[in-house]
Parts: C-alpha cells; structure tokens; sequence
C-alpha cells in the first residue's frame, strides 16, 4: 500500500487508499510551512476579490518589480511563473542543452524538463558514504562537451546544502567552459543565515537561480515561483515565448505583498530554529534509523530494517511521509519527512517510536 507519486503532498490518494478524510492524514510528505498562509496576504485576497473578475497584467509589472526590489536587481533579470517548475521546463525550452549533467538522487522535474527536448543526461551520483555531499571530484565532471548543470541548494530529497566554497568553484568552471548552471534555492529562504547566489548573479552571465515561494509562505494551490539571471536577453526572450497568463490575479497579488510580511518571516525562522533541532535529535535518538542533519525544513532518513516499510506502518497511524524510492539512486529503504508544527512533530514522533521500538 505504499504511495509512490512523483511528488509529495498526494493526500487524495492517500485518503482514498486508506477509506479515510484527506482532513484525517497528517502530511509529512509535502515541505510545506505549517504556519498556514500569511495574515497579510489572506486580508489582501478578501479585500481584492474583485482582481479574480479582470484579466491579470500580461507582463505583471508590480509582481516583477516586488520581486526585483527584493533582490535588489534590475527587474529585466527577474521572470515569474506559475510555480518554479514552470520555469524549469521554460529555461530548458530556451536554453536548449544537448547535455546536461544532473546529481542524483534530486529533483525529478529537472530529468522531464531535460527529457522533453531529448537532452543526453549525464547521471553524477551521490554516495551515502560521501554523506550525500558532492565535493571537488565534481569539478572534474564539468567537461566541455556539457552544456548544463543541475543543482538543488538545499537539495531534494536529501536536505543538505553543498560547500559554499564547493558551490563557487563550480559556478567558476561552469563559466569558464561555458556551461549554464541552473541553481534550485527553492528552499533557502528556509535558511536566513545563506543569502545564495542572487546577489553574485552580475559576476556569472550564465548562471540562472530559480526560487519558489510556494513552500516558505505555504500557498501550494496558488503556485508561484520566480527565475533570476543576468542574462536579461534570455529573460526577455523567456517572456516574451511563454503562454499569456500563467499565473492567477491572486497569485501575483501574493507575490506583491508576502516578502514585505517580515513578521511572518521572522515567525518562520523562530519555529524552524526550535522544531528543526528538536525533531532532527529525536529521529537520531530511535532505533533502526539514519538520519541526516537537515539545513531547511524537511529531514532524509533511512530505515536501516529494510523488512520494514515505514511509509505503511505510519498509513496505519494516518500519518503520510515521502518515500524516496522513485529518487535516481536511491532504494526503498529512504524517506523524506517535512518538519511541522509541534502537535503534528509530536504524532510523527510518537507513532515512530511505537513502530520502531514495538512494532
């Protein structure tokens, strides 16, 4: 009875698998931020209903300068989408890379995106042994018949964020051979004390940063994700190809108003300093676990019984985590665990501990 979608947060499934409410599963499976969706930007939805009945800027000037404003760069480097993985599919339509390079085990979408235009992909593995950590062997990987490279920072699944030094060295390589480097900081603004690589976007031409607002301010069903580059030419090319109004009136109006929302993100950063700590040792602490030290807000593991299957033991207690089965690289014995509120950590804690310790 395992769940295996591509994706986390298939809680429909889930509830229909178990005969259950999808408002009786717990979901660990999606790294979603349990604080909810900001006050500010739920009185800006009611008080603005009316954008739903008018079509939204075809060039959403206010979300890309909003943007653009909180980065500190000019908006011609800035394009936002109906989610990053929009713009996953977007950049690599445009880009057109004939080889790419792509760490496993991370994000299956780069691998669709790539797949679509018949990219030759060249697969860099990640070892448990290397502690799941890329390191300068990689740089030796960089040749010159590549044309992109892939990074997740943090990645996901594992929750890890690479060397920073590590990180620049390759954004060195990839300029000096020419190749696109494609950085995913979707969960970054998880961790307040990186700034990534928006503020050296000037010294890497060919260097494309995708963020997503969809996890940090919990607004999955609204979609919303944002490119950044230099390279103003591709972005204005990037625009002007894409389809007439991807993204919603509300979304865009959320994009306008969230990133001023310094209470919520100061909320945010207090929860995950207490919850991330707390969770990642009481994981550590069980039997029949490895588990690894996360940067964001979500914790790989793996179960190291691998006559159990701990995504069915925990359906049993209504609580869904991601099985990382379906990762490149990885087997059925990893799974991935959202960190969220309190309350729910403590369920997830207290139904481990059962299954692990008796079960």
């Amino acid at each position: 009875m395992a769940i295996s979608s591509q994706h986390g947060g298939n809680v429909l499934e889930t509830a229909l698998t178990l005969g259950v409410s999808p408002h009786d599963i717990i979901d660990f499976s999606a790294n979603i931020n349990p604080l909810g969706m900001p006050e500010s930007l739920k009185h800006a939805i009611i008080e603005q209903m009316s954008v739903a009945e008018k079509y939204p800027d075809v060039e959403y000037r206010k979300l890309h300068a909003a943007l653009a404003q909180h980065h500190g760069c000019p908006e011609s480097w800035v394009m936002a989408g109906n989610g990053e993985t929009e713009l996953i599919f977007a950049l690599i339509n445009q880009l057109q890379p004939a080889k790419a390079l792509l760490l496993t085990p991370g994000f299956a979408e780069y691998r669709r995106a790539l797949t679509r235009i018949n990219c030759d992909i060249v697969d860099y593995a990640l070892h448990e042994d290397d502690g799941f950590q890329p390191d300068t062997r990689i740089l030796d990987a960089l040749t010159p018949d590549l044309d992109c490279l892939f990074l997740c920072t943090p990645n996901n699944p594992t929750g890890l964020l690479p060397d920073k030094n590590l990180l620049l060295a390759i954004a060195d390589r990839c300029r000096a051979l020419n190749i696109a480097l494609i950085l995913d900081e979707a969960f970054l603004d998880f961790v307040p004390t990186e700034t990534g690589f928006i503020p050296l976007l000037a010294q890497y031409p060919q260097l494309y940063v995708l963020r997503s607002l969809t996890k940090f301010f919990a607004i999955p069903g609204l979609r919303l994700g944002y490119l950044v580059s230099a390279n103003a030419e591709l972005v204005t090319q990037m625009k002007q190809q894409r389809e007439p109004w991807t993204i919603n009136a509300f979304a865009a109006l959320a994009g306008e108003i969230i990133l001023q929302d310094t209470h919520y993100i100061e909320a945010t950063h207090r929860w995950l300093a207490q919850e991330q700590p707390r969770v990642f040792s009481a994981l550590a602490a069980l039997p029949r676990l490895k588990v690894w030290r996360p940067v964001a807000n979500y914790i790989f593991i793996r179960c190291t019984d691998s006559q159990l299957a701990l995504q069915q033991a925990l359906l049993k207690h209504h609580i869904l985590i991601r099985h990382c089965a379906n990762y490149p690289g990885l087997n059925a014995d990893y799974y991935r665990v959202a960190i969220k509120s309190p309350q729910d950590n403590d369920r997830l804690l207290a139904a481990l501990t059962q299954i692990l310790h008796h079960g």
